[in-house]
């Protein structure tokens, strides 16, 4: 199996026995269950898509390792074309989706592993790459969802990890065997991780000597025996299990965030890719953080493209859209969402190859990219809410709009009350508006927030992560000669 349907990828879920706990109690159909099912069906879309001769450039690639057609998602990018083509899918999905997909974080992870497993092989003589390699081809043949998990609960951020009084703070290897490794931890906003086959984890920052145990990179199924994961809250979130839908905003699909928890789990040696190189966990976070912060200017664009869309049609709704300040915040939502999108695009552009012969982008770039987006998107639902006006937070429940309950001196129900009193311009039902407004509050602040707004700021790392980078890629003193020789100072004897 090279690709799978929709239908077999829920189906394939159905199979696992991952253990999921939600409100404190343990959710035994986690894949039918309202407030969780969104989410699979934004992954399933992934699926969906590739299997549409229409979008097949973008969602699928040739495999290097088998030579076969797969899902672009689990590709090792190797041209910058492929680069540009992960972010226009990404937006592709963001459009259709209005939320997160979920499998961005494992395609970065396949890229980041791949070139790093690499250069530890070429350094120490070990097996690190060739087990990746065998790991990945799995997946590709089986088009299998992978989650990429990163971040560490981490506790004192003061601290290295093994100065912390719990060792589990960060994920860490509590025993060595022959035939493997245990390890213990957890990973903190997974995305996308209840809905993944298998996982791959990896450092969350640089390690040093003392920290070898925590250095540690492997491969799981989601459901191997000492893995459990808790649901994370959305705003918003238990709107899903109420009747009607029209309160959810989005009508179908959302995001998933978890925490994964690693009680004493064994990880064989041939999903080992890092056990105590502790100068490449540094170099495996970079790589994975700049391929991230590039996706971002894929899918957060396209999820922006719905919400403009979202706020153009609240204004036609409320018919003020020919007004000049309403077209005028448009066209900055636009201006905002494409330089975003620019920045996605110009760091692929320019990426160049690994030693392993996968394409990275262009760090410096990359970094770039992600800094706009923890302000753009902002700035974009700011507008939104604008446009929006404030019935987007104050308007009735679903089920006040289609009350039967008499409240009117001459027999109104409370459903006719509704729809006369928040009623749009002529010729748009109240209906209309009502979903409209829904998903804007749904985008802006309840659970699509967190595949948008808030995920925008925090997701890929806070912005202090990439200035720190920036930093370091900005060649300040270059820059410096260019404008001292411009500037006529000899460089030789400036300091003379």
């Amino acid at each position: 199996m090279a690709l799978m349907t929709a239908k077999e990828y829920i189906d394939s879920l159905r199979a696992l026995k991952t253990r999921v706990y939600m409100f404190g109690e343990k959710v035994e159909n986690w894949v039918d269950h309202p407030i969780i099912r969104p989410s699979i069906n934004s992954v399933a879309m992934t699926y969906a898509l590739a299997q549409d001769p229409q979008y097949e450039e973008l969602m699928t690639a040739t495999s290097n390792l088998t030579g076969e057609k797969i899902n672009r998602f689990n590709h090792l990018h190797q041209s910058t074309q492929d680069l540009i083509n992960k972010v226009k899918m990404q937006r592709l999905l963001g459009q259709k989706t209005a939320a997160c997909f979920q499998r961005c974080v494992g395609m970065d992870a396949f890229n980041a592993v791949y070139s790093t497993t690499f250069e530890i092989d070429e350094k120490y003589g070990t097996h690190y790459h060739e087990n990746f390699k065998k790991f990945l081809t799995m997946v590709q043949e089986k088009d299998l969802t992978v989650d990429g998990a990163m971040t560490d609960p981490k506790g004192d951020r003061s601290k290295a990890p093994h100065e912390l009084s719990d060792p589990d703070l960060y994920v860490h290897v509590v025993e060595q065997r022959p035939d493997g490794i245990v390890v213990s931890g957890a990973k903190a906003h997974q995305t996308g991780s209840i809905n993944s086959h298998w996982h791959i984890f990896m450092p969350t920052i640089a390690m040093g000597p003392d920290d070898k145990a925590w250095a540690v990179s492997f491969a799981c199924p989601s459901d191997v025996d000492g893995i459990y994961m808790v649901y994370g809250r959305q705003s918003c979130d238990t709107r899903k299990m109420e009747n009607g839908s029209i309160d959810r905003g989005n009508q179908k699909f959302g995001g998933q965030e978890a925490l994964v928890v690693l009680d004493n789990v064994f990880i064989p040696n041939e999903y080992i890719f890092l056990n105590g190189e502790n100068e490449f966990a540094g170099v495996m976070v970079e790589r994975f953080a700049g391929y991230h912060r590039q996706s971002y200017g894929g899918c957060k664009v396209g999820v922006g493209d719905v919400l403009i869309g979202a706020a153009a049609t609240a204004a036609e709704y409320n018919g003020v859209e020919r007004a000049s300040h309403v077209k005028d915040k448009l066209i900055e939502m636009v201006h905002l969402n494409e330089t975003l999108y620019s920045c996605g695009i110009a760091c692929s552009c320019e990426g160049c190859p690994t030693k392993a012969g996968n394409y990275q982008i262009d760090l410096m770039l990359a970094n770039v990219c992600k800094q706009n987006v923890t302000r753009f998107p902002y700035e974009i639902a700011r507008l939104a809410e604008d446009l929006a006006g404030g019935l987007m937070v104050t308007m009735p429940a679903d089920s006040d709009f289609n009350s039967d309950t008499v409240v009117g001196k001459d027999g109104e129900t409370l459903g006719e009350i509704c729809n006369k009193y928040f009623a749009a311009k002529d010729g748009v039902k109240t209906e209309y508006r009502q979903r409209i407004l829904r998903l804007l509050e749904n985008m802006c602040l309840g659970t699509a927030a967190v595949g948008y707004r808030t995920e925008s700021m925090h997701g890929a790392g806070s912005p202090q992560a990439q200035r720190i980078v920036i930093s370091r890629q900005a060649n300040l003193a270059e820059k410096k000669k260019l404008a001292k020789f411009i500037a006529g100072i000899p460089v030789e004897e400036e300091n003379k």
